[in-house]
């Protein structure tokens, strides 16, 4: 993702990559794609500080985010945070830290259009079956389980439903998996395997399935550079892709 994000950044009119960083460092600088260098260190105070940056990008891990987002909020520097795993009181921090400092962040579970249209989906069939489960498939070295777009989904279906789903009685959780108010979520890490996930609905004699499939990183470009462009207007959280996109 990181790589993808330097791509995108560097070919997307309008916008300068100032600096760059990592965890473990071989050199000082990173050549871009376009030519020239630019610094990358292991240090983020360090690199906000040298680069001056108006936004921080951060695909990492969960337990990254936060520190990074108490150093580039106090530095006044916008966020826009792909990174799942985040709790209900990580997020709220974040938005309290940002309306603090008067600045912006955006926070999304997925930045694909196609995911982000999947959930408005998903919303609308919510409100006429009772009864649903979600299977979201991923690489074998994604960290968090379920993943963060499919505990999202579930989410939104519920508040567009307003009420839980039914749940099948007298039946175990998978050991990889989460119940949420009625809808099973299966998790499955596998090599070969992207980003994927498929909602089935079911009724009376039918269901009802929405999916979504990664076929590169490059979808989630567009995203990340929509939210790049829309988080220095704004200030405190901004949840979502949808929020930007006006769904």
């Amino acid at each position: 993702m990181g790589r993808e994000v330097v791509n995108a950044v560097c070919h997307e009119p309008g916008m300068q990559l100032c600096g760059a960083v990592e965890q473990k460092i071989a050199e000082n600088h990173l050549t871009l794609p376009t030519g020239g260098t630019v610094p990358i260190a292991a240090n983020l105070e360090s690199i906000i500080t040298d680069c001056q940056p108006d936004v921080v990008v951060d695909f990492t891990i969960a337990s990254a985010v936060m520190p990074a987002v108490r150093i580039a909020t106090k530095q006044g520097v916008n966020l826009v945070i792909g990174t799942t795993g985040l709790t209900t009181e990580n997020l709220d921090e974040i938005n309290r830290l940002a309306i603090t400092c008067q600045v912006g962040a955006v926070v999304a579970p997925n930045f694909t259009l196609g995911a982000v249209i999947m959930i408005h989906l998903a919303k609308i069939a919510a409100k006429y079956f009772d009864d649903a489960e979600i299977i979201e498939l991923h690489h074998q070295l994604k960290a968090d389980a379920p993943s963060g777009t499919a505990l999202s989904t579930a989410r939104a279906m519920i508040q567009a439903r307003g009420r839980p789903f039914h749940s099948p009685p007298g039946q175990k959780q998978a050991s990889r998996g989460e119940q949420l108010e009625g809808i099973g979520i299966h998790s499955i890490r596998l090599p070969g395997m992207m980003a994927h996930q498929e909602i089935i609905f079911g009724g009376p004699g039918q269901t009802l399935r929405v999916r979504h499939d990664t076929i590169s990183r490059e979808c989630y470009m567009p995203g990340v550079i929509l939210a790049i462009k829309e988080v220095v207007k704004r200030k405190g959280l901004v949840y979502g892709l949808d929020a930007l996109l006006g769904l």
